[in-house]
């Protein structure tokens, strides 16, 4: 009884003590591991500038390539029916 309370008080210790090492080294080199793949990502022709959600099937996206934007919709695929005119008025 009392040996299988210190494995459990032991297996903790451990599980414990691995965590904080894994926060340990996270702290200490993951912030340069982070801006090292942002920065091979900056040289990248292709970037989504900004997105808008219009309703729950279509969104728009701000997409620039090289030096030129481009506005695209996305959605369902369907056509938006153009406006019509309003009616006129009779005199």
């Amino acid at each position: 009884m009392l040996g299988e309370i210190v494995r459990v008080v032991a297996a903790l210790a451990v599980t414990l003590g691995l965590i904080g090492l894994a926060v340990a080294a996270y702290r200490r080199y993951g912030p340069e591991t982070l801006s090292r793949l942002q920065s091979s990502r900056a040289d990248r022709r292709l970037k989504v500038i900004e997105t808008l959600v219009l309703d729950p099937a279509r969104r728009l996206v701000l997409v620039r390539c090289d030096a030129e934007e481009r506005l695209i919709l996305l959605g369902e695929g369907t056509l938006i029916p153009a406006a019509t005119k309003p009616a006129e008025t009779a005199r």
